[in-house]
């Protein structure tokens, strides 16, 4: 996919109105700058507009229920301005804070709950899952890689080091096990590989 396209530069116009305000966690960075970077990582694999689309606004519904805005207003927009495909990826890589019960989920529980409703997602929305990784991976690199106290950038997550490491691992195994094996597939790999290593000698 080349060159301008106008349904892309709605969804950035969308995403932006609903993560305005919003930062990336322990930055300064417009929050904006994700979903962008996602979208340059699916364009830079050849990803078809739709793909990309979806993966501008994968944030939306999971990050964005404030300003009188619910998950149900918000998927509806979506559906409604981008098409039933695109809000099937973006819900597909959304973490659920309540189960089929409309019972809170834990921590623990949000992310297992994502890690199995992969196994039901369609190719698009591995492709975006793969790129959110990879993305929020590579930014954790690289403030590691900059900094002379890499204990603030871990402090950023409730889990720390381990716990981060051990995250972007498991949905790269996930996706493996899911039969993704496009070449993102192992960027993703290759990029937790790296963060389990940063700092040690």
């Amino acid at each position: 996919m080349t060159g301008y396209a106008d349904r892309i530069n709605h969804a950035f116009a969308y995403a932006a109105k609903h993560h305005d305000q919003q930062v990336r966690k322990g930055t300064r960075l417009p929050y904006l700058t994700h979903p962008a970077n996602v979208a340059v990582i699916l364009a830079r694999y050849g990803c078809a507009e739709e793909t990309i689309v979806a993966g501008v606004l994968h944030d939306v519904v999971q990050d964005c229920v404030r300003d009188g805005w619910t998950h149900e207003m918000l998927q509806e927009r979506i559906g409604s301005k981008f098409g039933s495909s695109v809000l099937e990826t973006v819900l597909a890589v959304s973490e659920r804070r309540l189960d089929d019960d409309g019972v809170e989920l834990s921590y623990d529980d949000r992310k297992n709950d994502y890690v199995e409703r992969l196994s039901l997602a369609a190719d698009d929305a591995l492709w975006v899952c793969a790129a959110d990784k990879v993305h929020n991976a590579n930014s954790i690199l690289s403030d590691l890689r900059r900094t002379s106290f890499p204990e603030t950038v871990w402090g950023r997550f409730s889990v720390g080091r381990e716990g981060t490491v051990r995250w972007y691992r498991r949905i790269s195994d996930r996706l493996r096990e899911l039969g993704f094996d496009a070449p993102i597939a192992n960027e993703l790999a290759d990029v937790a590989d790296a963060l389990a290593l940063v700092g040690k000698d």
